[in-house]
């Protein structure tokens, strides 16, 4: 299992007027964590594009438990539970806040796709590669 750990200030902007974070911005929230993941293995998104992938959201899944408000510092937890080696790959986000408190949590699946033809390519090579460690058997 890989797992990443991101902290992010709810901004005023981010917010509704109950002050509470707006639904909408948690998938923000886990492309942050995301990103974050994907860069301490080494890589970024935009590495990955240079090499010709694209890796859209197929799906969203995502459970609200308790809101974040304004100015909460909150810690994005983003896991990696399975080593897919197929075309799919699938982010598991926890959201807490400063109490410790588990707000909310969302799986995200993203599929790898060359740029050019749009057709469905296997996890990349060199990302195996980095995250295979985090899956061996003891």
């Amino acid at each position: 299992m890989f797992t990443s750990v991101t902290q992010i200030r709810v901004r005023y902007g981010e917010t509704d007027q109950m002050g509470y974070l707006y639904y909408g911005n948690y998938a923000l929230y886990y492309e942050v964590g995301r990103a974050e993941a994907i860069r301490e293995l080494g890589f970024t998104y935009r590495q990955l594009e240079e090499q010709g992938i694209i890796m859209p959201v197929a799906e969203l899944n995502v459970k609200y438990l308790r809101p974040a408000f304004y100015d909460d510092l909150i810690t994005v937890k983003t896991i990696l539970k399975e080593l897919r080696t197929d075309h799919k790959i699938q982010f598991h986000s926890e959201l807490y806040n400063e109490k410790g408190e588990l707000l909310n949590v969302g799986v995200t699946t993203l599929v790898f796709l060359h740029t050019g033809t749009k057709q469905k390519s296997p996890l990349p090579q060199a990302l195996k590669e980095k995250l295979e460690p985090f899956f061996k058997q003891s």
